[in-house]
């Protein structure tokens, strides 16, 4: 019973840390619906920083107060990023907020190795904590019992600020509706940025207080941004009390998970988190959302089927790609297998985001499964190539219907959530059935058959799939189901009101855009010749996010032209830098920065105005005869 209550009280200390920096984001997306990817990249800075200010300053005022003086840096930090960057970008789409932070924590990544360095850094013990209190024969870190202590310190201090001051008012406010806060003449530039601070502030402190329990490096940030995710939407976007219960239940589901069911412990959260989010959809302390007030006019051009021209264009665009065998070596051709299979897998994401409006945040699932699928066929069944490419997708297409029923009940960030739970369920259980799946050490040595071994062979298959596979999307998107699509993305009710049944469309094209990922996937198994849990992960799903958003959301094509960007350039900046990392993330800031509807979307945008400001012939005729 002793060593229960111990790994209990354990689950609570990490709770306090989890909820710090979860009310962080709780508080920043509640406001501004930035999807904040870089609140990680926040709190590893502020435990980088309290490390070198306790390191430099002796005693307990120094190390309390390096503690408290990190957070205030990193909090200076995150409101020169938001009034330099993110302040720029809030007329842009909700998602090009993600694609900044995800920049942005690229950056910092590179940036903490190059200023500390790559090892792990040990930080001393807490001043006054540094002894261990015995309870029946188990000893409990006095430093536990502070943090603790220190959680409900900080919720009490939280609720008062937001529930006794005008300040707190507001924020509540815009949590629920910030566009009628906005109408009532509150300044939202400046109520953002102090929203920005005191969460960036929250996520430092927790970082900081850190130290004396765990090591520092440079993958924390992505070790707790799953985590915070998974504990915002439990609670509710908005609640600081959401944020605390929920905290507290995943931690202690991750104290005990581990104890009581080691063989599913990494899947509790996500199947806690999958079944609130079916059952009440805003969380167990949230609030349902004010609907959304679309922009009008986002869009540079309605869509239309390519000319005569242009399909000659891509044909042409196409036979070039085809030739890159006869110029390129077996590198080039391997590297172009690459793209092309990550040109599926943007492909599949974009239809499902353009075309349907959900923005998936576990595409990765399907693009694994496929790879799963090809592997099991090939190596447990034996099957030939061809049929294993051809079944192996089965795998994605299955589990995109299960998890895509549930899901297309949600819209927004519960939809996008849901699909994060979902893929993490499934990530867990590769990397933990390790009977099957081979866990960690994954299957191995899924060749391809003779006649697509060699790079040039294998590119051609590659390329003649994705080929085939973006024609098909494209026929989809403007055929009567595609256009079905576009008017339950565009308007439910008004779809519904002329007889459309939105779900079903959404769910079938859920699985459409499943079953393309898993072709990619299935392909991406043989390219590598073997699949690992890593082909499932978050990762993944973040750089589909990545490709789809850098090309443009709201253009047709824009998945392909960002995909061949993004995956060409990281592969290169790999191999020329060991920031690529820094120069990457920059680049991705940048693109938001000046080309906030993407690459494709701004060239659109410079042909259309370059089409309005042109002369038409008759003027001309006319203007010549006066």
């Amino acid at each position: 019973m002793a060593f229960y209550f111990v790994q209990f009280l354990t689950g609570l200390a990490s709770a306090a840390s989890l909820f710090l920096v979860a009310s962080g984001l709780s508080i920043i997306f509640g406001v501004t619906r930035i999807v904040n990817f870089a609140h990680g990249a926040f709190y590893m800075l502020g435990a980088y920083v309290a490390f070198t200010l306790t390191e430099r300053f002796s005693g307990a005022i120094g190390f309390w107060g390096g503690i408290v003086a990190a957070a205030l840096i990193v909090a200076a930090i995150g409101v020169l990023v938001e009034m330099v960057l993110l302040r720029r970008i809030y007329q842009a789409p909700e998602l090009f907020q993600l694609l900044a932070t995800f920049g942005l924590t690229l950056m910092v990544e590179d940036l903490v190795v190059l200023i500390w360095g790559p090892s792990d850094l040990l930080g001393r013990r807490a001043p006054g904590f540094k002894g261990a209190v015995d309870f029946f024969g188990q000893n409990i870190p006095s430093y536990d019992l502070l943090l603790i202590a220190l959680g409900p310190v900080v919720l009490g201090l939280l609720w008062l600020l937001f529930q006794r001051t005008r300040w707190g008012v507001l924020v509540r406010a815009a949590t629920q509706d910030r566009d009628m806060v906005a109408a009532l003449g509150v300044n939202q530039k400046w109520l953002f940025t102090s929203v920005f601070a005191v969460g960036v502030f929250l996520a430092a402190l927790g970082g900081a207080l850190q130290i004396p329990r765990d090591a520092v490096h440079h993958a924390m940030d992505l070790r707790i941004i799953v985590d915070v995710f998974v504990v915002v939407v439990i609670g509710g976007l908005g609640s600081i009390v959401g944020a605390f219960v929920a905290a507290v239940l995943v931690s202690e589901l991750n104290a005990f998970g581990i104890l009581v069911f080691p063989k599913i412990s990494i899947i509790l959260v996500f199947l806690v988190m999958a079944a609130v989010l079916i059952v009440r959809p805003w969380g167990l302390f949230g609030k349902a959302e004010a609907p959304a007030r679309r922009t009008p006019g986002l869009t540079v051009n309605p869509w239309r089927p390519l000319t005569s021209n242009e399909r000659l264009a891509a044909i042409a665009a196409l036979v070039l790609a085809a030739t890159l065998p006869l110029v390129g070596g077996n590198y080039a051709l391997t590297v172009g297998s690459e793209i092309a299979i990550f040109v599926i897998f943007a492909a599949s994401l974009h239809f499902l985001m353009s075309v349907g409006g959900l923005a998936s945040f576990g595409h990765a699932a399907y693009f694994g499964l496929g790879a799963y699928g090809v592997a099991f066929l090939a190596k447990l069944a034996g099957l030939p190539m061809m049929v294993s490419l051809l079944l192996g997708p089965l795998l994605g297409l299955a589990g995109a219907a299960v998890f895509g029923f549930f899901a297309v009940q949600l819209s927004g960030v519960y939809f996008a959530m849901l699909t994060l739970a979902f893929a993490q369920i499934v990530w867990s259980i590769a990397f933990q059935w390790v009977a099957v799946t081979g866990g960690d050490n994954g299957i191995l040595g899924v060749w391809p058959e003779p006649w697509a071994a060699s790079p040039a062979h294998f590119y051609w298959l590659a390329l003649g799939v994705a080929a085939l596979a973006v024609a098909a999307l494209r026929i989809i998107v403007f055929s009567p189901f595609g256009f079905a699509l576009r008017a339950t993305r565009d308007s439910p009710l008004r779809g519904e009101a002329i007889g459309i049944d939105g779900k079903r469309i959404q769910w079938t094209a859920f699985v459409i855009a499943g079953t393309v990922a898993g072709i990619a996937g299935a392909l991406f198994a043989y390219l590598k010749g073997s699949v690992f849990p890593d082909n499932l992960g978050i990762s993944l799903s973040v750089d589909a996010l990545v490709m789809v958003l850098l090309g443009g959301v709201e253009t047709v094509s824009g998945a392909i032209v960002g995909a061949i960007v993004y995956k060409a350039l990281s592969i290169w900046l790999v191999s020329q830098t060991d920031l690529s990392k820094l120069v990457l993330g920059g680049f991705i800031v940048l693109i938001v920065v000046a080309f906030p509807k993407g690459i494709v979307g701004i060239l659109e945008t410079i042909r259309h105005r370059r089409q309005s400001s042109s002369p038409k012939p008759a003027l001309l005729g006319i203007e010549s005869a006066e």
